[in-house]
């Protein structure tokens, strides 16, 4: 009895060896080599500036992953299901202004008051309209690429729009798409792959052409204009960075030639993931870290055997970072001049934060209510 009992304890691990030795699985990983991580020391000192955030409930909806004040003073938000919601800055009258159908990311204004939005699932989009009747164009939902071909726009992320009216926005990833997998998943499994197939593409209201402005990154996610608008700051998810880039600039190559004329990494080696991108006041930048570091998967960076075997596990144990909340403030120089953290993690994804003359709103993948703070005793004039 026990001689069975041990043969079959011996084919079980040998099935299992072979499951996860040999089972098909969608990334095939490239190694890299991440950057030692320095931690929660110097301008990332641990702290709990994030702690205890107030909350406007959102009948009901979840994940307002970007928030922002529209022309009209209101408070926009877009959550999970594809809506848009508009409410009073102090969360009041919350009403569904829009819903896309998909799963917007990231949007920006027009100079017409026009929402135009980074759909993760349908590409960029032009919300028009007011009250209860809104028009929904798709404006761009793939690019033309190098061999004459029509790429789909896998993974729209987030947009900007410059004040010629060109639309700046990310494809995150060209191999997950978010239809496909999810926009967490999707996430996970290209930052595992780390093929860095990620870019930041233009939108010409005038010729409606889009265009490459730089290729070659891991995750392409957030996205912010400079002051002059002569820059663009992207947010590189999967190497820690963000990038500053010329904004005339068209088809630079980032992953082949690292930093070139039109491209330099203005910030390096975060201790966390970085995500939205969002201009806040007299010149700050807000970055969302909507992870923090693991040491499990830079472990794994020069790893692809191990990488594949991660992926062939549940998911509850794949190589994702616990909740840790943080966002953080630069300047155009790349200084970081304020640094919100709560250690805890209870407002999950800390993605971005949107700021006003007396609050921050902290935007969140997940959430189930929208996050938000006073400015007083940070120091932020």
């Amino acid at each position: 009895m026990l001689r069975k009992a041990f043969a079959v304890l011996v084919l079980l691990v040998v099935a299992l060896l072979v499951y996860l030795s040999l089972a098909p699985v969608p990334i095939e990983p490239v190694a890299w080599r991440a950057p030692k991580d320095g931690g929660y020391a110097g301008a990332y000192a641990a702290n709990t500036g994030l702690a205890n955030l107030r909350r406007i409930e959102l009948s009901g909806e979840s994940g307002p992953e970007h928030v922002a004040l529209g022309p009209d003073g209101l408070l926009y938000a877009a959550v999970a299901g594809g809506k848009i919601l508009r409410m009073k800055p102090d969360g009041s009258a919350p009403e569904v202004w829009a819903q896309t159908g998909g799963r917007v990311l990231g949007f920006d204004f027009d100079r017409r008051g026009n929402l135009v939005a980074a759909d993760s699932r349908r590409g960029l989009l032009l919300v028009e309209g007011q009250g209860t009747e809104k028009r929904i164009t798709v404006l761009a939902d793939k690019v033309r690429v190098a061999d004459g071909s029509d790429d789909p726009i896998r993974f729209a992320d987030a947009v900007v729009i410059a004040g010629d009216g060109k639309i700046f926005f990310t494809d995150a990833s060209r191999r997950f798409g978010a239809a496909q997998w999810g926009e967490f998943d999707a996430s996970v499994l290209d930052i595992l792959e780390h093929s860095a197939t990620g870019r930041v593409l233009v939108f010409d209201p005038a010729s409606r052409a889009v265009d490459i402005v730089a290729d070659g990154l891991t995750f392409a996610n957030g996205l912010a204009l400079s002051a002059d608008e002569r820059s663009l700051f992207v947010a590189e998810t999967g190497e820690y960075r963000i990038w500053k880039l010329d904004a005339a600039a068209r088809k630079l190559h980032l992953k082949a030639a690292g930093e070139q004329p039109g491209a330099a990494v203005l910030l390096a080696n975060l201790p966390g993931y970085p995500d939205n991108l969002m201009r806040g006041m007299n010149g700050r930048l807000w970055v969302g870290l909507a992870k923090p570091r693991s040491a499990a998967a830079d472990a794994l960076a020069a790893k692809p055997f191990l990488r594949k075997v991660a992926t062939r596990l549940p998911k509850a144990l794949w190589p994702v970072p616990p909740a840790y909340g943080h966002v953080l403030a630069l300047d155009e120089s790349g200084k970081v001049v304020a640094d919100l953290q709560d250690p805890s993690g209870a407002y999950p994804e800390t993605t971005g934060v949107t700021e006003t003359a007396d609050r921050l709103y902290i935007q969140s993948l997940h959430a189930g209510a929208l996050g938000w703070r006073g400015k007083d005793g940070l120091g932020l004039r």
